[in-house]
């Protein structure tokens, strides 16, 4: 008989400023985060190239918005 392996949970190695980010999905699909969507935008901004925008003039500004106002 092959022999069971036991499940360990491990908390898989992220960015420092996504620790403690856990995703479920329910029985019905709905997905459950432990951030708020608006957290994981701006980490998403900051991080990831957005191929669609890379050719535009005004990335900076829509990367790094000025706080003069």
């Amino acid at each position: 008989m092959a022999k069971k392996k036991s499940k360990k949970e491990e908390n898989p190695k992220v960015n420092p400023d996504l620790e403690g980010f856990k995703m479920n999905i329910n029985t019905f699909g709905e997905i459950s985060s432990s951030f708020s969507i608006d957290k994981i935008n701006e980490f998403l901004n900051k991080n990831v190239e957005d191929k669609k925008l890379k050719d535009r003039d005004d990335l900076d500004e829509i990367k790094n918005p000025k706080k003069d106002k």
